[in-house]
């Protein structure tokens, strides 16, 4: 096995205020907004980091009581109440793999207390989708051999049953109010990227009804009408090229398109009483709340803090919880009343972590149309522009918005300008602007980058010899595709778990990014090896010849260990002969680390990296 050098880790970014400020904004505890279960709405469940490590926590809303629930070495991310609230459900993997199964724990218990399968008999796999109800539950696990679906009986001994399996990628969606249909998505077409959707009768299994849109066009089941008797069932859809929203009955194929006048994309959940819909509108990076009245279709925005929204849900009473943060403004869980009064919900323990800069909006022309950057400005270097780092988000099908985000704050601390780009692939700007990189990712998304880089260049923002690309996940692969493509463009280079060598990462992965790859490649590398080729950094390592810095998990299932090392070793090669200078970073963990302490070290060293590359 090649050895390769270690990226060390700093001491200190700094030696003034800034050194407190910029850990204290990961140190500073966290939580995600409180999500209640469904009869017992004084019991809820969430995530934070105030131990330390993001594990999850309970609320006791009648007594005050906070309570962490999970203490697991790497951290645990997803938990769900079921509607008595008797238990926390937690999703148990292997140090960050993400492959297991859902455990159930007693409500009172702490952490290390005794757990069982949540799901009788539904077996270890990745996670592909949960839906519990009063007394059944759907379960999705994905495997190598593709997808199964499940349905338990709640308190019986039996095993769950099978109500669907098949050999590409699918996942449960949601579970009707009297609990005898389940809305599955599905890509038996060989599309997981723009999946179809289905109805079962759980009695049997059997299909109640089908909606397909075709080709490019997606659907996803968002939430059956939580009223008895209604079978109703709020479905996204982008039959105008972009992602709006539908109303299905599937038991009598009556359909309702809601046209609901405002740019950009929607999601949306129904209120309580299934009247009305709350109404998430993504537009220019942005997310705002708006009420829709199902009856007369009236639209309403609803008075919630400044800022964009992250999560948003409805309690019985009409009441609007929902969190919110800038770029500039940590995030805070506040409730919106029905009277219109907006108050601070809770607040993790301890000081609120410090403020950061804004963002300011940057939209450059390009003959596929304008892309959409945000730009954070450090002061001016003397008479030239302050170096710059472009930081590309994951995904693909994601975005950069006007969130508070620790890691941006840092840059900024540290005298960089940060660019954040939404490159075609991304989400938020229509179905065309984010299929686009269909049959040729990667350098689509770079030709974005590079329009953008050269309009900051020209405009003074930016200064050419001190830019460096910065990414994680689908953005750590396109910083490592841009050292072998653009190697004239960038002065350093900082991949973290990133796709390397497309062909091995293909063979290693789990399941459903297989099934993603081939709908968004067009087919296997066994079908296309050109086009894979043309797609993999691996390629182009010898044409590197600026600093990079590689960042690691070892359990990493997305973007697995074995082909990092497949690219690592070519660099190797070429570091030998005194032609290229690189860095490993290796931490203990999956797509990314839990841990307060490693993601402080992880930070500091892409930071101090990129300053010494910069420094010569």
């Amino acid at each position: 096995m090649t050895s390769h050098p270690t990226a060390p880790v700093p001491a200190t970014l700094f030696d003034d205020e800034r050194e407190q400020r910029w850990r204290s904004r990961f140190t500073a505890a966290r939580m995600s907004r409180p999500s209640w279960a469904l009869d017992a709405p004084d019991r809820a469940v969430y995530l934070s980091n105030a131990t330390g490590t993001f594990e999850i926590h309970v609320w006791d809303r009648g007594s005050g009581e906070h309570r962490q629930v999970t203490d697991r070495r790497n951290g645990t991310t997803s938990a769900v109440l079921p509607p008595d609230g008797e238990q926390v459900w937690w999703f148990a993997d292997t140090d960050g793999d993400e492959f297991g199964h859902w455990v159930a724990q007693p409500w009172s218990a702490g952490p290390g207390a005794a757990t069982g399968p949540a799901v009788p008999g539904a077996g270890d796999g990745y996670p592909a989708g949960l839906e519990i109800g009063r007394r059944r539950t759907a379960v999705g696990v994905s495997t190598d051999d593709g997808t199964t679906l499940l349905v338990h009986e709640r308190g019986t001994a039996h095993d769950a049953r099978v109500v669907y399996t098949h050999t590409e990628d699918a996942g449960v969606g949601a579970l009707s109010e009297d609990e005898t249909l389940l809305a599955i998505s599905h890509s038996e077409h060989g599309d997981s990227r723009h999946p179809s959707l289905r109805v079962l009768r759980i009695e049997d299994g059997s299909t109640v009804a089908e909606l397909h849109d075709g080709p490019g066009k997606g659907l996803a089941p968002l939430e059956f009408a939580p009223v008895a008797g209604d079978q109703r069932l709020l479905v996204g859809h982008e039959r105008r090229g972009r992602d709006e929203l539908l109303v299905w009955d599937p038991t009598t194929g009556a359909v309702t398109e809601l046209e609901i006048d405002l740019p950009g994309e929607l999601v949306a959940g129904f209120y309580p009483d299934a009247t009305a819909l709350l109404v998430a509108h993504t537009h220019a990076a942005r997310t705002r709340l708006f009420r829709y009245d199902l009856a007369d279709a009236t639209l309403t925005e609803l008075a919630t803090a400044p800022g964009c929204v992250g999560s948003a849900d409805v309690r019985d009473d009409g009441t609007v919880e929902y969190s919110s943060s800038s770029a500039a403004t940590p995030s805070q869980i506040r409730a919106l009343q029905p009277d219109g009064t907006d108050e601070l919900l809770v607040s993790p323990p301890g000081e609120r972590p410090p403020g950061s800069l804004p963002v300011r909006d940057v939209w450059t022309p390009t003959p596929d149309g304008d892309v959409h950057a945000l730009v954070t400005e450090a002061p001016r270097d003397g008479d030239r522009p302050a170096p710059a780092v472009f930081v590309l988000h994951g995904g693909p099908h994601a975005a950069d918005e006007d969130r508070f985000d620790a890691g941006r704050a840092t840059w900024s601390d540290a005298g960089f300008t940060v660019v954040e780009i939404n490159y075609r692939g991304s989400t938020g700007y229509g179905s065309a602007w984010r299929d686009a990189i269909e049959g040729r990712p990667g350098l689509t998304e770079l030709a974005d980058v590079a329009a953008v880089a050269d309009a900051l260049v020209a405009d003074g923002t930016v200064d050419p010899a001190r830019c460096a690309v910065d990414g994680w996940s689908w953005g750590g692969y396109l910083a490592l595709l841009a050292a072998g493509t653009q190697p004239e463009r960038w002065a350093a280079v900082v991949a973290g778990v990133p796709v390397a060598d497309y062909v091995a990462a293909y063979a290693d992965e789990m399941e459903q990014l297989r099934a993603f790859d081939r709908a968004l490649f067009g087919g296997s590398p066994a079908d296309l090896p050109e086009l894979y080729r043309e797609a993999s950094p691996l390629t182009y390592v010898d044409a590197v010849r600026v600093p990079v810095l590689v960042l690691a998990g070892e359990n990493d299932p997305r973007c697995p260990i074995r082909q990092i090392d497949n690219y690592l070793d070519a660099l190797a090669v070429r570091a030998g002969r005194g032609e290229v200078r690189y860095e490993v970073s290796r931490f203990d963990a999956g797509h990314g680390s839990l841990v307060v302490t490693d993601q402080l070290d992880l930070i500091a060293t892409e930071v101090d990296f990129v300053r010494r590359a910069l420094a010569g």
